[in-house]
């Protein structure tokens, strides 16, 4: 590992093939400063990465590749969405998303390694692809950034360059629970006994129902990512004390990256792992919380497209929906609020016109109700799923749908 300047990398980047693949680090850990050298360096790249945030480099001549697309990239004209599990996604680096360069954004280093800190997900296997194809790995090394544990270490001999900056990383401050939000968080919340294990993402719902986990005890947490509703689980003692917190990637405020600074309880695992449905039903009663855009009578969900373009992508749902229903005493939990406000339409619909991207949950939870799905007949489901889950000013519409589907009696 070299350490260099701005101007000396900017002579390392001329050297890149024509239209090179720049795999960097996503979510809310973009690299940002060796990013806008690379968009004024190079003239015409694919940039690979999960969940741009706004303020990634966006211009013609830049073709944005994903399997699971961010808002800053969401309406791009150059987007090339690639529909993968992201459990899957490491394979990817080994024949579709071969790299030419990848960016990391990283702590400072520490003894003889670095850490990718509060984004790990598919960076490690985009590395091993790097070092296999013998393409660049480039280190943003950010002293604000805090220093995670697990795969989150990378050495200093898996490092060509290391770009030294100091900046404040991404943050987020939590919301007011309050509304549909907080209704749905506390139908789910009632579900979840004393020892589960709990994933949950980032978002109202999943705040609300950490806000409302407060009483419980030996919660044990096996995530894609958490926030600052673990840290205030942890703080009251909600969590079991020997089980190390497990995550790929984390986003919340100043107060979280302080707690999970060197913390050797928190422990930082690559994408394959965390999503494995495998390791997943090994947890202790694991219990899954996910969104989505709308449910249908089948019990079918769609999570990723919107007015026939895409939304988002598969993302973990579908690995912790699985892994959830295959634990001892797991569930999986699809929230959503019954009505969308800002297009004035149901979300539980007749039939998902959409691609689906999960199935068969334990339940879909609104803010009406728990409509109990896994174990029912398809006329119980839709029973629930009308009556306890839909919107009331939807429900008459429903019940005609299900007698013209044959999924209920006149």
């Amino acid at each position: 590992m070299k350490t260099i300047s701005v101007e000396q990398l900017k002579g390392i980047l001329a050297d890149l093939p024509p239209n090179p693949r720049i795999i960097a680090s996503g979510n809310f850990a973009a690299p940002t400063n060796v990013l806008n050298v690379i968009d004024e360096q190079v003239a015409e790249f694919r940039l690979n990465m999960l969940n741009a945030q706004p303020g990634v480099p966006d211009r013609p001549g830049i073709t944005h590749e994903t399997i699971f697309v961010g808002p800053g990239v969401r309406n791009s004209e150059r987007l090339r969405y690639f529909p993968c599990r992201l459990s899957l996604a490491p394979i990817m680096f080994r024949h579709e998303f071969r790299p030419d360069v990848v960016v990391l954004h990283t702590s400072s280093p520490r003894y003889d390694t670095v850490s990718l800190g509060i984004e790990v997900n598919v960076l490690p296997a985009a590395i091993e692809a790097a070092r296999e194809f013998g393409a660049l790995v480039i280190a943003q090394a950010n002293s604000q950034m805090p220093y995670t544990y697990g795969d989150a270490q990378i050495y200093a001999h898996e490092i060509d360059y290391l770009v030294e900056v100091d900046e404040p990383v991404a943050n987020h401050t939590p919301m007011p629970i309050e509304g549909v939000a907080a209704a749905i968080g506390e139908r789910i919340a009632h579900m979840v006994a004393d020892g589960s294990t709990m994933q949950l993402g980032i978002g109202a719902v999943p705040d609300a129902v950490l806000t409302q986990l407060t009483k419980h005890q030996g919660l044990r947490v096996w995530t894609e990512m958490f926030s600052d509703g673990v840290l205030a689980l942890h703080q009251q003692g909600c969590l079991d004390p020997d089980v190390p917190l497990t995550a790929s990637f984390l986003f919340g405020s100043q107060k979280l990256y302080d707690f999970v600074h060197l913390n050797r309880r928190v422990r930082m695992l690559r994408t394959e792992s965390t999503n494995d449905p495998g390791r997943i039903a090994r947890q202790r009663q694991m219990t899954s919380v996910n969104g989505a855009l709308e449910v249908d009578l089948f019990d079918q969900a769609n999570a990723s497209r919107m007015k026939g373009k895409i939304y988002s992508g598969f993302g973990g749902s579908v690995d912790f929906i699985e892994g959830a229903l295959h634990s001892r005493g797991g569930a999986a939990y699809i929230a959503l609020p019954s009505w969308n406000a800002k297009a004035n339409v149901s979300t539980i619909v007749e039939r998902i016109d959409e691609p689906v991207t999960s199935f068969q949950h334990s339940a879909v939870v609104t803010e009406h109700g728990c409509a109990h799905a896994f174990g029912r007949s398809q006329e119980e489901q839709v029973h629930d799923i009308i009556n306890k889950a839909a919107h009331p000013n939807a429900r008459e519409s429903l019940w005609e749908s299900a007698q013209r589907l044959r999924l209920a009696t006149p």
